[in-house]
């Protein structure tokens, strides 16, 4: 298994950009026009037009588009009790971090008799995708549903596409169950997108949506969220990546494991090592090829690994210069001391420190939410979580003498933007009777 690889310090600017240039998103005009018609078909046709692509896109005939409760049952009972427990155990740790980011209220007198505050309050009514093609997330089901019950948005569906039966995957519906949501539409792709934006009779129509997908998705998302009657979305994404620092001490074995873990997400997935090691590099090798063999999704890891990239560098203060350029999703610290590197770290998804702690941990049950910004946007975005869920909101109250001790700043202001109504509000009441 040879990997592409680079001495960091050898490269100039323009080759460094080139050498860590993700895999092109694959949303090219074909896709976008295609989408743009299945969102058009969907806002006008509604629940007829979603049975219509259902039956096309995903080989589904269905006469009822929501999970029934008969289905709930169904699913429930085909999954083992590991399995349920397994889940128990993701959404109560899952529970417990995200009921820790509750915005406490902010209540401050700027001035004697002028109070302001910040509240907040959850998102009316939020659509939740879960993607379920050839490898169903139960683990998104749970990301997005516990922070939107515990912002405590209304309304909250959840869209799943359905399988060639007509049902569900059963560990996304009983992860979307037990997670609390009884909402659940087995309907995927741009057309779920469109249902959730605009609302159908079966669906109600959302503020937000939240969750990843593939191309198609991610391009109906696009399209939505530049509508005014759509929907907003998240954040921005494109394909799975994780970066791993590692030094001469790191175990080849785990570092191969992580990257390959990644790597069987899908062949646009990226994986980077930054290594003060080529010998550590050449191991890592060693280990992506014997591993490779026992995996079940090898031949989507090997597509992947096409584009991955190994970086030598100097030392670790070089490593993290890399990886805050590159801005991964994932990133996997494996080094002596690897929390002494976090606070130079700016840029980055989520971070996962020491040998210890594998990226997998994060994607299931450690408490993080796996709901995170790809493709470099970790620069400008963060990772889901509570407050996403919720917005903000600003109140002011002022007594008489608090508003008499503002009104010259205000009458001044107002001058200089030529705005006399703005004034006259303020000098109007500080003349009449108090």
């Amino acid at each position: 298994m040879t990997v592409e690889r680079a001495q960091w310090n050898a490269l100039d600017s323009a080759a460094r950009r080139s050498f860590l240039r993700r895999p092109a998103v694959d949303d090219d005009a074909a896709i976008r026009e295609a989408v743009v018609g299945i969102v058009a078909d969907v806002k006008n046709g509604g629940d007829e037009a979603l049975r219509t692509l259902t039956a096309r896109l995903d080989g589904a005939d269905l006469a009822e588009l929501r999970v029934t409760g008969e289905e709930m049952d169904a699913a429930s009972a085909s999954l083992s009790p590991a399995a349920i427990d397994a889940i128990d155990v993701a959404i109560a740790n899952v529970r417990c971090f995200h009921e820790a980011q509750r915005p406490p209220d902010v209540v401050v007198e700027t001035m004697p008799g002028v109070r302001c505050e910040r509240v907040s309050r959850p998102i009316d009514a939020v659509g939740l995708y879960v993607p379920a093609g050839t490898a169903p997330l139960p683990s998104a089901a749970v990301m997005l549903a516990v922070p939107a019950i515990i912002a405590g948005c209304v309304t909250r569906i959840v869209c799943t596409p359905p399988r060639p039966d007509g049902r569900a995957d059963p560990a996304v519906v009983v992860a979307a169950a037990r997670a609390g949501i009884t909402d659940i539409f087995k309907i995927g792709g741009a057309q779920a997108i469109a249902a959730m934006a605009y609302g159908t009779a079966s669906v109600d129509k959302v503020d937000k949506i939240f969750g990843p997908g593939n191309a198609w998705v991610t391009c109906a998302k696009s399209v939505v969220s530049s509508d005014p009657d759509g929907a907003a979305i998240d954040m921005p994404a494109g394909p799975s990546e994780v970066m791993v620092i590692a030094d001469g001490s790191a175990s080849a074995e785990f570092v191969a494991s992580d990257l390959l873990s990644q790597a069987e997400h899908g062949v646009d997935s990226q994986v980077v090592l930054v290594t003060t090691s080529g010998r550590l590099a050449d191991a890592v090798e060693e280990q992506l090829a014997q591993q490779l063999q026992s995996l079940s999704r090898a031949e989507i890891a090997r597509g992947s690994l096409q584009h991955a990239r190994m970086v030598i560098v100097d030392d670790l203060e070089m490593a993290v210069e890399v990886s805050n350029r590159y801005a991964p999703e994932h990133l996997i610290l494996q080094c002596n001391d690897a929390r002494a590197l976090l606070p130079a770290i700016r840029n980055a998804g989520s971070v996962f420190v020491g040998q210890w702690t594998p990226e997998s941990v994060g994607d299931y049950c450690s408490g993080t939410n796996h709901v995170l910004p790809t493709y470099g946007y970790a620069r400008s975005y963060s990772g889901l979580s509570l407050d996403q869920f919720m917005r903000g909101m600003t109140v002011q109250e002022l007594t008489r003498d608090g508003l008499a001790g503002l009104s010259g700043t205000v009458v001044t202001l107002a001058g200089l933007e030529g705005l006399d109504a703005h004034a006259s509000a303020v000098t109007r009441r500080l003349r009449a009777e108090s």
